[in-house]
């Protein structure tokens, strides 16, 4: 039995473990999300600023390019962190059934073994009945 316990603690262990790793992804996410924003605000103020909103345009803001350049990549990142954040919820599901399968055998086991313990108890208890119904008609 002991072994079922360190390998339930390992299941949840390994459950916890993604939970972290999925809000950790999501966290991430966010915050580019957030940075793109921030970025696509800046580059508008820019544009606005130099009144010239056409970035192929000669005397378009350098820093509004920089800006752009660095909320494109934002964007990717984020998108490959989505890629990265399904495979985790899709590992973390795994871990989660992985997980309630060895419950439901500890918990089949500890039934049975709960069973036994009464089975054994009513033997004792008819053994000790027959014994005294003997005792008394003897």
């Amino acid at each position: 039995m002991k072994s079922r316990d360190t390998l339930i603690r390992l299941k949840k262990f390994q459950v916890d473990d993604m939970r972290r790793k999925v809000a950790q992804i999501e966290g991430m996410i966010a915050e580019f999300d957030r940075m793109g924003t921030d970025l696509e605000r800046e580059i508008r103020t820019e544009q606005e600023r130099a009144g010239i909103s056409d970035p192929a345009h000669y005397a378009y803001p350098t820093y509004a390019k920089a800006a752009i350049q660095r909320r494109e990549n934002l964007k990717r990142s984020a998108d490959e962190l989505k890629v990265q954040l399904d495979a985790a919820k899709d590992a973390l599901t795994e871990a989660f059934e992985e997980l309630k399968k060895v419950e439901l055998l500890d918990e089949r086991d500890q039934s049975r073994e709960r069973a036994e313990e009464a089975a054994r108890e009513q033997a004792e208890l008819d053994a000790i009945a027959l014994g005294r119904s003997r005792t008394a008609t003897g």
